[in-house]
């Protein structure tokens, strides 16, 4: 009799799910698990070659929790369980945390032989095995920081909640499994809406391949793909023929096309985009077609906008050149830079680190220190304006002439309102570069960082201006590139027929 085929670590643990697991509810509730193929392919992933991260990401309504719970099960009492083991899950709410927990704890009473060996402690949200000493809770980022803790197994459930790159719970959680000889670390989440999202920057991390022990599994839409399209979905959601109603799911589509102010929400949730629910003032994908890397500015004229913070606020100064070269530069003050990451939750420190955000001596922006920098940029460049906020201009204005700006050069200087006479042609003549792909600003970090939270408001008019209510985190960047784009604007000369009859069509700017 031929002997069976030795199963690989991976096929063990799908065979056990099958074996031991029912599905906790839908309409094959009660029924024995049957993976899919994908299921399996990433089970497989993790158990067949060494794996520390494994992050799994894909649209909603895929059974990413479920699959989770099995997994954790795995490690509670199956093949995968380690005497006196300790297993986490963690999420940004109660109500999330409560999820995993629940769905495992339905497996457990839906199975004779896993409800003789497990313990469930609801109101703990904790799962025991007497026999082998192991231990599983679900914990929630609302709750006090974990530390004291040694998991073996973490879960981190919808980790693209996580709003800017760092998160308490996730950082205790991981740094507490430094004892262990091999922990392992699960992510299984939808994407998060920035670049600058823990989530996006692990995800980024693992793409890179520079630790082959951090596995990524990304189902998204392309971005160059018909969104409201069949295709799209599908790539976003590898079980939309398993486990969804598309009917619904294809009503959603319908819905998100005819209605501009659902697609944002459609994008991140169901084609698993990195997108906000909101609708920012650029697309990231319209951002992201800007981004090559610019040309120097030397010996070209370039036109700049400055936007100067008070005391301890984010600092900006954007170049552009006629042909769309953009370079820019920000300004923090050095002292309290870490607790300012912490609070905006945006990596600060490391780009300053990286060089890409400047820091002044001290607590608060000095701008002797900003005047300094410009009669340098002044002795390089070929600045033909500056558009500058006036309303901090009156502290600037006494260092510019110490440091020995002439009068000529001061001329340069602009005054640029920020209402929304000043700022709605700019916007337009921004928005008008953004779609024609004729900017160049290198995917400068802390300029996309503002641009992914720029948001516009419109007045009865038609008039657009930027708001800083409305937006999510700093917006200044794209403030200083707005009044840039202006500046060259103005560079064209004002005579010619075409401005005429263009002030005509757009009365805003006469």
């Amino acid at each position: 009799m031929a002997s069976r085929k030795r199963l690989t670590r991976g096929e063990r643990n799908a065979e056990w799910i099958e074996s031991f697991c029912c599905i906790p509810e839908g309409k094959l509730v009660g029924q024995r698990v049957k993976l899919t193929k994908h299921q399996r392919k990433w089970i497989k992933r993790i158990y067949d070659s060494p794996t520390r991260v494994f992050i799994l990401s894909m649209a909603r309504k895929n059974a990413k929790t479920a699959l989770s719970a099995f997994i954790v099960l795995l490690h509670l009492c199956g093949p995968e369980a380690r005497p006196n083991s300790q297993l986490y899950s963690a999420a940004q709410s109660r109500d999330q945390a409560a999820i995993l927990f629940e769905l495992a704890a339905k497996v457990v009473r839906m199975s004779p032989d896993l409800s003789q060996y497990v313990n469930i402690r609801d109101t703990a949200k904790e799962l025991l095995c007497g026999d082998l000493g192991t231990f599983y809770k679900a914990l929630s980022a609302d709750a006090a920081t974990k530390f004291g803790l040694s998991p073996t197994l973490i879960i981190h459930d919808e980790l693209g909640q996580v709003i800017g790159p760092r998160s308490q719970l996730y950082e205790a959680l991981e740094t507490a499994s430094a004892a262990q000889e091999n922990p392992l670390s699960i992510i299984i989440s939808t994407q998060a809406p920035t670049d600058a999202d823990l989530l996006s920057l692990l995800i980024d991390d693992a793409l890179t391949g520079a630790d082959p022990r951090n596995k990524v599994e990304l189902c998204t839409a392309p971005l160059d793909l018909d969104p409201f399209s069949e295709e799209a979905i599908r790539a976003a959601n590898p079980h939309f023929d398993d486990f969804m109603n598309k009917d619904e799911v294809l009503r959603q589509a319908s819905d998100a096309k005819r209605l501009p102010s659902r697609e944002p929400a459609f994008r991140n949730l169901i084609l698993n985009q990195r997108v906000e629910a909101r609708s920012p003032f650029v697309s990231r994908s319209i951002w992201q077609t800007n981004g090559d890397q610019p040309d120097s500015l030397e010996g070209k004229p370039v036109y700049g906008g400055l936007d100067l913070s008070s005391v301890n606020d984010l600092t900006a100064l954007v170049l552009v050149s006629d042909e769309g070269d953009v370079e820019s530069t920000f300004w923090l003050p050095e002292e309290g830079l870490a607790e300012k990451s912490r609070n905006d939750r945006v990596p600060y420190d490391q780009w300053a680190r990286d060089g890409y955000l400047q820091t002044c001596p001290g607590r608060a922006i000095e701008y002797e220190f900003i005047a300094h920098y410009l009669r340098d940029l002044f002795d390089r460049y070929d600045v033909r304006i500056l558009n500058f906020d006036r309303y901090n201009m009156r502290f600037l204005r006494p260092w510019l002439e110490r440091v020995g700006f002439s009068e000529e050069e001061l001329d340069r200087f602009k005054e640029f309102g920020q209402g929304f006479v000043s700022m709605s042609p700019a916007l337009r003549e921004l928005e008008t570069r953004l779609l024609g792909h004729k900017l160049r600003h290198g995917n400068q970090p802390v300029l996309t960082m503002c641009a992914a939270n720029a948001v516009a408001v419109t007045d009865p008019a038609g008039g657009r201006k930027f708001t800083k209510s409305k937006a999510t985190g700093r917006i200044d960047g794209m403030v200083a590139l707005a009044m840039a784009v202006a500046a060259v604007s103005e560079s064209v000369p004002e005579s010619s027929d075409d401005d005429f009859f263009y002030a005509i069509r757009n009365p805003i700017i006469a």
